[in-house]
């Protein structure tokens, strides 16, 4: 059983400006979003992040909500929570591919995203994983997202170097044949 595996757990980012964050989740098993939620909502308060929730369906929208929000909103990161439950048709592997590939290129685009979507073989599974007291994917979901904000932020003002730089006084231009201008 995963429970019982050893694993890292990195050190709470701290921040020195406020962090807002957007919690989107899906109730559809509304006592496994109950505990995914609880356990955000802990990670969040406990790092000092303000938070939003709102509801969508399913997972399916989880994305396109983050989406819009990002276009439309001041969100410095996003938790994304939900279930998905195998059952008999292929819909499972719709659903888990389909959500995960979206957040996964807006968090290529640059979004800062914590999955807290999971996909399991049963509802005992899902309770395990979901549970505050037990494995938390909830809050790691939101450890990720707060994670990926301080990587963002860390990196905001950094240059790549591209375009043009002022004229250092080591640079010769054309037609300057030691650095001081022709006129």
């Amino acid at each position: 059983m995963a429970s019982s595996e050893e694993h890292t757990v990195l050190a709470r980012p701290e921040f020195d400006k406020p962090v807002k964050v957007l919690i989107v989740v899906s109730p559809y098993y509304s006592d496994i979003a109950h505990g995914l939620l609880t356990g955000a909502k802990a990670e969040l308060s406990a790092a000092g992040a303000d938070f939003e929730v709102v509801e969508m369906p399913g997972a399916l929208e989880i994305p396109t909500a983050i989406g819009i929000s990002d276009r439309r909103s001041n969100f410095d990161g996003y938790v994304a929570l939900g279930c998905v439950i195998r059952g008999e048709t292929t819909h499972y592997e719709t659903v888990c591919n389909d959500s995960s590939r979206a957040l996964q290129l807006l968090g290529l685009q640059g979004l800062c995203i914590g999955n807290g979507i999971l996909t399991v073989e049963n509802k005992k599974q899902a309770e395990v994983r979901a549970d505050p007291e037990g494995q938390n994917k909830g809050g790691g979901a939101a450890a990720a997202a707060l994670h990926l904000i301080a990587l963002a932020r860390k990196w905001a003002h950094t240059s790549k170097g591209i375009g043009f730089k002022p004229r250092g006084e080591d640079t010769l231009m054309a037609g300057d044949t030691d650095g001081s201008k022709i006129a």
